[in-house]
């Protein structure tokens, strides 16, 4: 599918959205660890979606990857064995403390890339009514891609709030957003999304 051929569409939000800020955790946001970068402009962006969507008392979820035995995974991390520093009892993979989550802001483990896949994110989301999410996080080109693209898969309509997203390459962070805009999402400012809040 060539995306420059492609009439895209720009759905936006619904009426009932969700944001779903993809591991920002310590791993990823701390360039000590070796799967991290120094982020703090998209740590900025993400408090300020934070803010408003607790405000508006709309739900907001977090993601983090965890891996609590050899088993889970097993090709992922052969494939990139950085991975095997984010286990259970690791500080690696705490949500990043500058984002002060809430114990009402629900946790998803995952092992994979998609926060979709092989979790109960879809029926939390579902049992809330919502039916749009705004995705946020770390890596565009890896873990924000795959649950957009699974959002999208699960009858959702996805938009990835530029500023708020980041990744260790930035020419894979700029191709992936046009590619995403292209096919899977609307990427659109922080400030876009702001707006668009109900």
């Amino acid at each position: 599918m060539n995306s420059q051929n492609l009439d895209k569409t720009t759905l936006g939000l619904t009426s009932h959205p969700a944001l779903v800020i993809v591991d920002m955790i310590r791993g990823f946001t701390d360039p000590q660890c070796p799967l991290g970068t120094h982020c703090p402009e998209v740590v900025s962006a993400n408090l300020q979606l934070l803010q408003a969507f607790r405000h508006k008392g709309l739900p907001i979820f977090f993601t983090t990857v965890v891996y609590h035995h050899t088993h889970q995974a097993t090709v992922f991390r052969r494939k990139v064995p950085a991975l095997n520093v984010l286990q259970a009892e690791s500080l690696w993979v705490d949500v990043d403390p500058q984002l002060g989550r809430r114990d009402s802001e629900p946790l998803i483990e995952k092992q994979w890339a998609s926060a979709f896949h092989k979790t109960d994110l879809e029926q939390q989301l579902k049992s809330l009514g919502v039916d749009s999410i705004v995705v946020t996080g770390l890596t565009t080109s890896g873990c924000v891609r795959a649950t957009a693209v699974d959002g999208l898969q699960n009858e959702l309509q996805v938009v990835i709030a530029e500023e708020a997203v980041g990744d260790r390459n930035q020419q894979a962070h700029s191709a992936n957003l046009f590619d995403l805009n292209a096919k899977y999402a609307d990427v659109q400012s922080v400030s876009w999304v702001l707006k668009q809040l109900p």
